[in-house]
């Protein structure tokens, strides 16, 4: 399936989002999009598989002009798309997804429904239980179902939104050998959309990359990725710089910490974080990390050991304590956890005052919002909706809405989902509070991330965590050992 998109043009009162974008995806390729956080990329792909629709321009599809009014127009001409967020019923299982794709029957053929699951999974290597409920899925687990269910509707023509977002690197691996496939034996078309230089490099045939809505470049790949990072950003970026901090003393101590969910129980973690101190957390997804972080923030409780801040023993201690004590946790689902979608920026910003007015000075409020968005750089009004914003602005939103002063600051993939120049903003903003004294705890599935900037690195697997190594002494490789289970030891 050859597709061509001429002219597109998609706004969004003021914002020119799309500006007279045009680019071509050939049959069988995996056709790069690449770009900045908000640089057009999603509501492009949006109007393609007819979740918008545009503003001006042409969508050919073979040669022939097409307008789609819905998701199910566009499947039905072979264009589908996977969300960077899987769009899936969480409570529902694996086989109920994906009969609600194409069987709208009342009591849908299940028997026909699981053969098909069964049959698709086993081509493309996807081991996919259908009686499992979504949420028991990883996010990987969950793209598998989605780029199954396409599959089984006939697309031609695959989109997929920041895929890689959030996944493992088995996980990846495997996702790059089903679209390699789906474009070299089967002469299928893919559009991967990303941020990552290097990703594109690995997978794509081609790649257009835009800036502000428009076009600033379309190359074949391989092609220098100092030319890719001149087109996406306009310069060269400058060298990853840390600043030394001199860690102060204990800010938080784990003691015999042992913390239970349903699924997993991180057991006897032992381990000190002092004042301006940096702790990366790595491991596969749901290796006990993300419960770690949450039993630091007083959403887990602890059913033994001890959880200490600046002296205290907060163990069994209620959330609002450890707001009291100076300890922010900043979630990986921005919408679903860290912001309320429906409410604008400024009334997000009054949310996060604690100490406000009963009554509400709406002018005012609003002087201040215009003041946060202007210093933390967010492309968006007072009044812009959060979920309108794009991934990297919604993250800067929550780094506004921190309070000053933190001892503590908790963060799931700080910058998940951002490209170079975003992730590099929100490094310095973070840094500027280490100087002042915040000791950082941060989860991260970017290995180069964790040595990056993390002053020591502990590894979860299967819940228990490795001792801390000194970032600068540990390589990737030894990270990936220590992920995939191989010499950990409990810090006893």
């Amino acid at each position: 399936m050859k597709v061509e998109l001429i002219d597109i043009r998609k706004y969004f009162g003021p914002v020119r989002a799309n500006d007279g974008v045009t680019m071509t995806v050939e049959p069988g390729t995996i056709h790069g999009l690449l770009g900045e956080n908000g640089a057009g990329k999603t509501t492009l792909m949006k109007s393609l598989s007819g979740y918008q629709f545009i503003d001006g321009g042409t969508i050919r599809v073979d040669g022939q002009p097409m307008s789609f009014a819905s998701p199910d127009e566009a499947i039905r001409q072979g264009i589908g798309m996977l969300h960077q967020d899987p769009l899936d019923f969480p409570q529902m299982r694996v086989l109920d997804n994906f009969l609600l794709a194409f069987d709208l029957r009342m009591l849908p053929d299940r028997r026909r429904g699981r053969a098909m699951l069964r049959e698709l999974g086993s081509r493309f290597r996807f081991d996919l239980d259908p009686e499992a409920e979504v949420t028991s899925l990883t996010i990987g687990e969950r793209q598998q179902l989605e780029i199954l269910r396409l599959l089984a509707l006939g697309a031609q023509l695959i989109i997929l939104d920041e895929p890689t977002t959030g996944i493992s690197a088995p996980q990846k691996a495997l996702l790059f050998a089903t679209l390699r496939r789906l474009a070299e034996e089967e002469g299928r078309s893919v559009v991967f959309v990303s941020h990552k230089l290097e990703e594109v490099e690995e997978l794509c045939h081609r790649v257009t990359v835009l800036r502000h809505g428009k076009v600033t470049g379309e190359m074949e790949m391989p092609c220098p990725v100092d030319r890719l990072v001149e087109m996406m950003f306009g310069r060269s970026l400058p060298p990853v710089e840390c600043p030394l901090v001199e860690p102060g003393a204990a800010v938080l101590r784990l003691e015999g910490a042992t913390i239970p969910s349903y699924r997993l129980i991180v057991e006897n973690v032992n381990l000190e974080v002092r004042a301006g101190e940096v702790i990366g957390l790595a491991g596969l997804e749901g290796s006990g990390q993300r419960l770690f972080l949450r039993a630091c923030a007083g959403l887990e409780r602890l059913t033994a050991g001890h959880i200490v801040l600046d002296g205290r023993d907060m163990a069994g201690a209620p959330y609002r304590r450890f707001l009291e004590a100076g300890v922010a946790y900043a979630p990986a689902g921005r919408l679903e956890e860290g912001l309320v979608g429906g409410l604008t920026l400024t009334e997000h910003f009054v949310l996060a005052e604690r100490d406000g007015p009963f009554l509400i000075d709406w002018a005012s409020a609003q002087e201040r919002a215009v003041e946060r968005i202007g210093h933390f750089n967010i492309v968006g009004r007072p009044e812009s909706p959060v979920e309108a914003l794009s991934g990297g602005n919604q993250q800067r939103v929550l780094l506004a809405l921190l309070p000053s002063g933190l001892r503590l600051l908790l963060m799931e993939h700080p910058t998940r989902g951002l490209d170079v120049e975003s992730a590099n903003w929100i490094w310095q903003q973070l840094l500027a509070r280490r100087e002042d004294g915040t000791a950082i705890v941060f989860i991260s599935a970017d290995l180069d991330e964790l040595l990056e900037r993390a002053d020591r690195i502990a590894v979860f697997y299967g819940g228990r965590m490795s001792h801390p190594l000194m970032a600068c002494d540990t390589t990737v490789e030894q990270l990936g050992y220590l992920i995939a289970g191989k010499d950990v030891r409990s810090e006893t």
